[in-house]
């Protein structure tokens, strides 16, 4: 016996690509909420049709602290190629660091890709906010990369001072993609929150995908956007299209 959801056939459900490893704690949480949005559209026994690349994230953060990014592209590069030949409709980067190689990725097949920090920068505007905090990793803070492009939507992207961005990164590589979670690294990245709250931010990205494993709506003294959800969200979207 069969169950069937609101009328969109299994073939009109396009293809998920995803990139993932960055760590595997969230790209697990990818996979989950991408599954859980598709049941609860479709109904029934749905799921997601989706292929997955995952690549072993130790060697992924040795280079990235050894500053070898054009290894990195290369490895990125492939990646996308193999869910190219898979013949997925368009693709995922499960990570936000790793949007430093865009151009290497993308640029290697013709699938298209969905950029986390447009899908963020979006919802942040939708929302009808300007002034926002930005929590990652110690490249996703600091470098262009990022936060150009949430600049680019007319954003105003406020980082934590020095001392911050070093605890959020540690924790984040130290704990998070180990899949530790631990009460005081919580209370320190709630302090660091409430600082960015008292320069003016309206709202805080938790722009590591592993963040979300820490910190929720709930712990934040402002509003939180998560981008694993959202980036699992749009792509659902996208699929449904």
């Amino acid at each position: 016996m069969s169950s069937h959801g609101p009328a969109l056939g299994a073939h009109s459900v396009k293809t998920i690509g995803l990139i993932g490893g960055m760590s595997w704690e969230s790209s697990a949480e990818y996979y989950r909420l991408v599954n859980r949005a598709i049941r609860d559209r479709l109904g029934g026994q749905h799921s997601a049709k989706s292929v997955m690349v995952s690549v072993d994230f130790h060697e992924i953060e040795r280079l990235q602290h050894a500053g070898d990014w054009q290894r990195l592209g290369t490895m990125m590069a492939d990646a996308a190629q193999v869910l190219e030949r898979a013949g997925v409709d368009f693709a995922v980067l499960c990570t936000n660091t790793m949007h430093k190689l865009w151009d290497a990725m993308t640029g290697a097949t013709s699938i298209p890709f969905i950029h986390l920090a447009d899908a963020t920068a979006e919802r942040i505007v939708a929302a009808g906010m300007k002034r926002v905090g930005l929590l990652g990793t110690r490249f996703t803070m600091e470098q262009d990369f990022y936060r150009g492009r949430l600049e680019s939507h007319g954003l105003d992207v406020l980082v934590p001072e020095k001392d911050d961005r070093d605890t959020v990164h540690r924790v984040i590589y130290d704990e998070l993609c180990q899949g530790t979670i631990c009460d005081a690294s919580r209370d320190a990245y709630v302090a660091i929150i409430d600082r960015l709250r008292a320069r003016g931010a309206e709202a805080v990205i938790l722009g590591c995908t592993e963040i979300t494993l820490l910190i929720g709506p709930e712990h934040s003294p402002i509003r939180t956007f998560d981008t694993t959800r959202i980036h699992a969200e749009v792509a659902v979207q996208r699929a449904l299209a």
